[in-house]
């Protein structure tokens, strides 16, 4: 039986900025572990070999690959946040969309009385969400 299911980023050298950028956009985030590459291979000392991180208790898991790849991430898996209220909506969208796009801006679309979906500039995909 399977011990448990991480979400795992690839990044291609901008895992540390993304980690960054998400800790300082989204409350109740912290870096669990982080182990970086030390120079001896082709991965650029200092990169992010493995980091373990916590955002809104959700553990994620980041990497920086040594290895390009012709794929990124893709809008059909998002994370998917419950803000206490429109406030905090608003704030975490205003952080998370800097150099992203929205794809469905925050507004009441029936559904929930504010919803937002969102591509962040690393192309990971976040909907944000007030129950």
């Amino acid at each position: 039986m399977p011990k448990n299911m991480t979400p795992f980023l690839m990044f291609e050298g901008s895992a540390q900025e993304a980690i960054d950028f998400y800790l300082a956009s989204i409350p109740d985030s912290s870096i669990v572990t982080m182990d970086r590459y030390d120079g001896s291979g082709p991965e650029p000392a200092g990169s992010v070999k493995r980091a373990l991180v916590s955002i809104c208790g959700q553990e994620l898991i980041f990497f920086d690959s040594p290895i390009p790849h012709p794929f990124s991430f893709t809008p059909s898996i998002s994370f998917f946040i419950t803000c206490a209220d429109e406030g905090e909506l608003d704030g975490i969208a205003g952080q998370l969309s800097a150099g992203g796009e929205y794809l469905m801006p925050p507004a009441d679309y029936g559904f929930s009385r504010k919803f937002g979906w969102l591509k962040d500039k690393f192309g990971i995909s976040w909907q944000l969400n007030v129950e």
